[in-house]
């Protein structure tokens, strides 16, 4: 699931009423949250790190944030290089490890992808990714049944949850009203509960776990 929002818009804040338990995150920029709960994160995550953890996946819930780092650092790291293939290459690291949750992970496993947004000439709010040699490979939001887009108002943070024409958000049918909380423990609820999938925590472990 891909979670859009420029910086400050409360895509991190969204992780607030996760209990420590039901979720891992991979905060990619080594930043600290901007709430007082400890949720257990891998700071620094790359590439190598999220693939050997999802690899033997223990939680049901996963979070990479902010995701557009894993492009952006690939192409600092790589800025010496000459040539377009290295922007090919990064779409396909990528698409590859978004393709990986789609496919490789139990069903009822979600990840949740933090990603920073950009404008086009358009005017139409999108994922940043790394320039338009990327996106000429890669059609970002295409890879993710879900969209959802962060936005910070008068009245507090929400998640848009349907595009008015000018951002690509997406949900299924009646699984959200068109603006939401941006509670993203709500929202992992209410997709578990629409698509039958099982909770982010067993409730026998927690139990077993109590005593």
């Amino acid at each position: 699931m891909l979670i859009l929002g420029e910086s400050g818009s409360g895509k991190s804040t969204s992780l607030r009423n996760f209990d420590p338990e039901e979720v891992g995150i991979f905060n990619v920029a080594s930043k600290p949250l901007p709430f007082r709960k400890q949720l257990p994160s891998i700071n620094g995550a790359g590439y190598d790190r999220i693939f050997k953890s999802l690899r033997k996946a223990q939680l049901k819930t996963y979070v990479i944030d902010d995701s557009q780092y894993l492009m952006a650092f690939e192409e600092l790291d790589r800025s010496k290089e000459s040539g377009y293939n290295k922007f090919t290459e990064m779409a396909l690291n990528f698409s590859g490890l978004v393709r990986f949750c789609v496919n490789d992970l139990p069903d009822d496993v979600i990840v949740y992808f933090l990603h920073h947004t950009e404008v086009t000439d358009a005017g139409k709010i999108k994922a940043k990714t790394v320039g338009k040699m990327i996106d000429s490979k890669l059609t970002l939001e295409g890879l993710f049944s879900i969209v959802l887009l962060c936005e910070a108002g008068k009245n507090g943070h929400r998640f848009i949850t349907q595009s008015d024409g000018y951002s690509t958000a997406k949900s299924p049918m009646e699984m959200f009203e068109p603006e939401i909380d941006n509670d993203l423990k709500a929202v992992d609820t209410a997709i578990r509960e629409y698509w039958g999938l099982s909770p982010a925590r067993d409730k026998e472990n927690s139990a077993n776990e109590k005593h």
